[in-house]
């Protein structure tokens, strides 16, 4: 997967990013702060007061900087599959010019995603850090959540890049984040645990990519018994990923008529 042509478009995206890496920084980190000191220092303070052992009997703040934890970096992984996509197929025409050299349908998006992975990684790894100063986190254990946090945001990412492929419309990608994604983060269980939702509701959550990062990433920092066994949440999320990666791989093929 990760050829030498590969590398060169992962090469690409990150020499753009030096350059671009400001725009990024407040959705990428600035929010998901935001959300971690008003809710979870902020309500948490309250919440510990009012509820003797915490939430499952951790402190609301470890509760919700877990979750977070997954569910921001989710959110950046569904912005690298909108804009950065379309712009090159409908304006830039970015892609046309990559083919035109010898790299290959293959290579372009493989390398797309190889570098959403490294992206993700550096939002998890600041994301994890700053928790970890704030005392959010256990510093020993924090790190253990990166990998299903960065799983679960690559995955998302390579759905959300076949639907923008597929739908090819600016429009598109609002419906999406208001749609799609603002729900997801706000039911995937970072902020309350899914349980206190109606009992109709509660299966559907489980279907959220974005709730198996969740339980994973407090799995493996806090030790919480997850609402399904661990190897469930690893296996939807490899098999949302391989689903996504080849409709993206087929759609560009589609879009580019190679």
């Amino acid at each position: 997967m990760a050829t030498p042509l590969t590398l060169r478009i992962v090469e690409y995206r990150a020499r753009y990013f030096r350059r671009t890496w400001r725009g990024t920084v407040v959705s990428s980190f600035i929010n998901p702060l935001l959300y971690l000191l008003s809710l979870g220092i902020g309500l948490g303070k309250l919440v510990d007061a009012n509820l003797p052992g915490g939430v499952d009997g951790i402190t609301f703040v470890a509760f919700v900087a877990s979750g977070l934890l997954a569910a921001a970096t989710m959110q950046s992984g569904a912005g690298e599959g909108m804009y950065p996509v379309l712009v090159p197929f409908k304006w830039s025409f970015t892609y046309e010019g990559q083919l035109a050299t010898p790299l290959s349908i293959a290579s372009i998006v493989n390398g797309h995603f190889i570098w959403i992975a490294v992206r993700l990684t550096m939002v998890a790894a600041a994301f994890t850090i700053v928790s970890v100063i704030l005392g959010a986190l256990p510093a020993d254990t924090a790190w253990l959540g990166i990998f299903p946090a960065v799983l679960s945001g690559v995955a998302f990412s390579t759905v959300i890049t076949a639907a923008v492929v597929k739908a090819f419309v600016p429009q598109a990608l609002a419906g999406i984040q208001r749609f799609v994604v603002i729900p997801m983060f706000l039911f995937s269980g970072a902020f309350f645990p899914v349980d206190q939702l109606p009992g109709w509701v509660q299966p559907v959550t489980r279907v959220i990519p974005m709730w198996h990062g969740v339980e994973l990433s407090r799995w493996l920092i806090l030790g919480l018994e997850p609402g399904v066994a661990p190897w469930v949440s690893f296996a939807y999320l490899t098999a949302v990923l391989i689903a996504g990666w080849g409709a993206t791989m087929y759609l560009y093929r589609w879009r580019l008529w190679q």
